[in-house]
């Protein structure tokens, strides 16, 4: 059952939120490298995205967290499929933010493009390719812009819709329910708000999908 929902957008910081709940007790936590290290979990997505609990809980059967695309899409469904779910939305500087979404998804490409993919990789691709439907779609609804991601938004586009999320999971969901976080505050504002004891002696973990495997692209 999920336990936290991750609201935030790719590249708030999502990587080191998953590390650092599932370091919290609140793991396996559900992130897009989840599909990269285990792709039979992109059928649970398929035909369709699901309309009862039941499903949500079919889709994330073994997860007590989520995060990333392409779970943070669907907070509002999830947070009333699991009314009792905390909700953290991670946030950075919008302009910054742009810059690190824009890098990530361009590195994709070029190595979707540039390296030629061994038999494993290649039926990985193929099992992949299953959900790129569905991440074009989160992508094109998130910044009303179509052909992503060889179109990318442009800065102003992606800047607005990046303050429009923020601000409609924020008047959606009550204070005390809501953490609104930025990673570089460390573990004290999330332990607090799902009501655990910080780890004594433990760095927060500083996570960077950029430097993570980069194999596949939404």
């Amino acid at each position: 059952m999920i336990e936290v929902i991750g609201a935030g957008l790719p590249r708030t910081g999502t990587l080191s939120l998953k590390a650092a709940l599932e370091r919290l007790g609140f793991g396996p936590c559900f992130h897009m490298e989840e599909l990269r290290d285990h792709p039979e979990l992109v059928d649970r997505w398929l035909p369709d995205t699901p309309a009862t609990r039941e499903g949500w809980e079919r889709v994330f059967a073994g997860y007590r967290s989520c995060a990333d695309w392409p779970a943070s899409f669907f907070w509002s469904p999830l947070a009333e499929a699991f009314p009792e779910a905390k909700v953290i939305l991670t946030v950075r500087d919008p302009r910054s933010w742009y810059d690190s979404f824009r890098a990530m998804t361009r590195l994709r490409v070029a190595t979707m493009a540039a390296v030629a993919p061994s038999p494993e990789e290649l039926a990985f691709r193929t099992r992949f390719a299953r959900i790129q439907p569905l991440l074009r779609r989160i992508a094109g609804e998130t910044f009303c812009v179509g052909g992503f991601p060889y179109r990318m938004p442009s800065r102003k586009q992606a800047t607005a819709a990046f303050e429009r999320h923020a601000q409609a999971v924020a008047d959606a969901l009550p204070p005390d329910r809501l953490l609104v976080f930025d990673v570089r505050e460390g573990w004290g504002p999330l332990c607090a708000f799902l009501g655990v004891a910080v780890p004594s002696a433990e760095p927060f973990p500083r996570l960077n999908e950029l430097k993570a495997r980069c194999r596949t692209g939404p």
